[in-house]
């Protein structure tokens, strides 16, 4: 952990100790903590520590956890001697550290040595190609991957709409509506849950073509069905499998051991086509209805029968909410559906869009 000299900075490195202890914090969570400091006295232990305990914690786990985390970071980092300090100079007042996160919040940041290291860490790993990732930074591409999928899945999860009703209150959108006026909240906005929330069915590619991306897709849906519930999950190359209850797994270790012994056909040939017959024929009429949302992870490269592939994507595209299909290749500028498989599919496809990088799998948050 570095010592930091300004407070956003400090911030934005403890929720990364947060994601580390595995806490589901965002982006949002993190412009909203920074903008709040405007109008609540941040120089007030108390008062800092619970109002990042508001905006942070979303369950019973983050709640008990919490209080020991932020003792633990803020008792390290006072004990650090800061640079400056050493050099005697007299400590930013609090005018100046107020200056200093406006400046940030408008996007004015001093390109210090001192940049968080989470910012830049995490800016290189997030663009970075999953067929690209050296094997030292596979255990931390893969605890941000875990992190990233909770934080998705548990957003969809709290999906609310406003209500005019008194049901519960919406503190965040409370906070944000009553920010400029000092902190002091007048207007009380109220929400309750949205009412039809969608179900969602991944598929997932393990032929020997996905084989440099299948182990980063399968770690996301494990994260995401640990914590979205209204979810089933399948793989498939040459045959189809239901991997919903191996996905129930502790350990993510334990669940891709347990899915490369028990599927014969990883990392060999694609039959698409056959894979989504079978689905169709077996699994269709329980799990896909116009609540279903299904994302296919695929680069379509498929050796078996196209006009099955045909005939089961229009099964699915009548039957589902939505059909997203995410293809590794279409990252590349030059890349075109021009596979015969990939063709076959497009007319039945809603969202089609690359993922091969953090930065990809984080726009799906977009169409769930």
């Amino acid at each position: 952990m570095h010592r930091l000299t300004s407070l956003p900075q400090n911030i934005v490195q403890f929720c990364r100790y947060l994601r580390q202890n595995d806490f589901t914090v965002g982006i949002e969570e993190e412009t909203m903590m920074l903008q709040s400091l405007q109008h609540f006295n941040y120089t007030s232990h108390e008062s800092f520590f619970l109002l990042l305990k508001m905006i942070i914690c979303r369950s019973k786990r983050n709640l008990d956890d919490f209080d020991e985390l932020f003792r633990q970071y803020w008792k390290r980092l006072d004990k650090q001697l800061d640079a400056k300090k050493k050099e005697k100079k007299k400590p930013p007042t609090p005018q100046a550290q107020f200056a200093s996160l406006s400046a940030w919040l408008k996007g004015n940041q001093k390109k210090e040595t001192e940049e968080t290291a989470s910012y830049s860490a995490q800016e290189s790993l997030s663009q970075k190609d999953f067929s690209a990732v050296p094997d030292h930074e596979v255990a931390e591409l893969m605890k941000y991957i875990r992190s990233l999928s909770r934080r998705l899945a548990a957003k969809a999860n709290r999906r609310y709409e406003a209500s005019n009703k008194i049901d519960l209150p919406d503190l965040r959108q409370t906070l944000r509506k009553n920010l400029r006026r000092g902190g002091e909240l007048i207007d009380i906005i109220h929400r309750r849950p949205k009412r039809n929330r969608v179900k969602l069915l991944m598929l997932c590619d393990v032929s020997k073509s996905m084989e440099l991306y299948s182990a980063f897709l399968l770690q996301f849906m494990y994260a995401f069905q640990q914590v979205y519930l209204r979810m089933e999950t399948f793989i498939f190359s040459t045959t189809l499998q239901r991997i919903t209850p191996m996905l129930k797994q502790k350990l993510f270790g334990e669940a891709l051991e347990l899915l490369s012994r028990e599927n014969a056909g990883w990392n060999s040939g694609t039959r698409i086509g056959e894979s989504l017959n079978t689905f169709v024929n077996e699994h269709s009429n329980k799990l896909i209805d116009s609540k279903t949302v299904v994302i296919i992870l695929s680069d379509g490269w498929d050796t078996g029968n196209i006009e099955m592939l045909q005939q089961s994507m229009h099964q699915i595209h009548a039957r589902a909410k939505k059909v997203i299909w995410l293809n590794p290749l279409a990252g590349y500028a030059a890349y075109r559906p021009e596979a015969a498989g990939m063709k076959a599919a497009m007319p039945f496809v809603d969202v089609f869009a690359p993922v091969y990088n953090i930065d990809s799998l984080r726009r799906l948050a977009r169409w769930i």
